[in-house]
């Protein structure tokens, strides 16, 4: 699939993770080509699967959602089944903005969002807590958002 990457396509995807709304015509005038080749370029990298979609990106600070909160995660029962029924009912909680499975002395790693303190003890307490297997958990409350960024090509 990299071999499909030429530096006009890293171009192309560069643009389009910056402004996924750029209309054809600037972004062929961006990357030096005119408009149809531009436009069976992005086709072919959303058939590969390379492009996988495009959406609005919103401002949790916008929305008043200051407060990040990274969590490690301990299970009791870490069988297929068990992981299934967490992995399921994880993704219910909106406000846990990332959830990863974790190699090593923790079971998963989550980033939850949330208004404040208040906000996120009420969410821990009420709906991280009680999923399906939990055991144990760790917070972190972030300071600072140092980088923040979506991959680019």
């Amino acid at each position: 699939m990299t071999d499909q990457l030429d530096p006009t396509n890293r171009r192309i995807l560069r643009e389009l993770v910056a402004n996924a709304r750029i209309p054809i015509s600037e972004l062929a005038r961006k990357v030096g080509l005119s408009k149809t080749p531009v436009a069976l370029r992005i086709r072919q990298m959303e058939a590969m699967g390379l492009i996988t979609g495009y959406r609005a990106i919103l401002s949790p600070l916008k929305l008043g959602l200051t407060h990040v909160t990274f969590m490690q995660l301990r299970l009791s029962d870490t069988r297929q089944r068990a992981l299934e029924q967490f992995n399921a009912e994880v993704r219910k909680i909106p406000e846990i903005e990332e959830c990863y499975m974790i190699a090593g002395g923790f079971d998963y790693l989550l980033k939850v969002r949330s208004r404040d303190m208040v906000e996120f003890r009420q969410l821990m307490a009420e709906r991280i807590s009680s999923l399906p297997h939990v055991s144990a958990t760790s917070s972190f409350v972030a300071m600072e958002a140092v980088v923040e960024q979506s991959w680019s090509a």
